[in-house]
């Protein structure tokens, strides 16, 4: 479980707020869908507890997973957080990848930072993971860019579950792809949280494309979460005006 609380968030030189008191939880085991507009605030938070903003962002409040406050972690502390605990598939692929690494040897650097025991069956382990996120093994000798971009975003997802978080932030994952191989994604990530029981953050502005995967939505406006609730209850009955304009863009 990871809970917000209060979190506000400002960039350095901006008057205002990027994120103003937010609060909320994902409960262990949940898939639950971040919406809003660009510039909502979105990823201010999914940036906030994985600790990369700019260092001269203001960031108060508490956000706690396992007892534990993010915002007041150390440098090894947090280390040690990241990655095993929870980990970030970014918005769009090759920001997860150094174009002159191969995909097989990201997974391999990411492991053996973030891990005491050096895997003696590390070849395994890459198959393995590629093979839960539909890639054939020889994918590892490749660079990223010989790729797809929906190879490149599953081999994303692969190298963000290297570690085996329990936690794990989806920031636009589909941005840039095709209809089709969108759909591939989501369906990849919702299985993925099934097997695994892991807790997922979908960051999107789709609502359909959430709602067809979340259990449960948060709708974001101008930093503040405005409402909540399965999406059924968003979709057929929203209270917001700006979640009754995100519906009404679904007609």
């Amino acid at each position: 479980m990871i809970e917000f609380r209060d979190l506000t968030v400002r960039y350095a030189g901006s008057a205002s707020d990027a994120v103003k008191g937010v609060s909320f939880t994902l409960e262990d085991g949940t898939f639950t869908g971040l919406i809003g507009e660009s510039g909502s605030g979105k990823s201010t938070i999914v940036g906030s507890a994985l600790r990369i903003l700019p260092r001269d962002t203001s960031v108060k409040g508490n956000i706690i997973i396992d007892g534990k406050d993010l915002l007041a972690l150390g440098e090894e502390e947090l280390r040690r957080v990241r990655w095993k605990d929870m980990a970030l598939v970014p918005q769009g692929a090759m920001n997860s990848f150094t174009p002159v690494i191969t995909i097989g040897r990201h997974i391999t650097e990411t492991i053996s930072t973030h891990e005491t025991e050096c895997r003696a069956d590390m070849n395994e382990t890459i198959d393995r993971l590629l093979n839960e996120v539909g890639l054939d093994a020889p994918v590892k000798d490749k660079y990223p860019h010989e790729l797809s971009g929906g190879q490149k975003q599953r081999a994303a997802i692969a190298l963000a579950l290297s570690c085996s978080p329990s936690l794990l932030f989806a920031d636009e994952p589909t941005t840039a792809l095709d209809v089709v191989t969108q759909a591939g994604v989501l369906k990849l990530l919702a299985g993925l949280q099934e097997k695994k029981s892991l807790t997922v953050l979908l960051v999107t502005h789709d609502l359909p494309l959430a709602a067809s995967v979340c259990g449960r939505l948060l709708v974001m406006k101008d930093g503040e979460i405005v409402e909540s609730g399965t999406p059924r209850e968003i979709i057929t009955d929203p209270r917001h005006e700006h979640t009754k304009a995100l519906v009404r863009s679904m007609l």
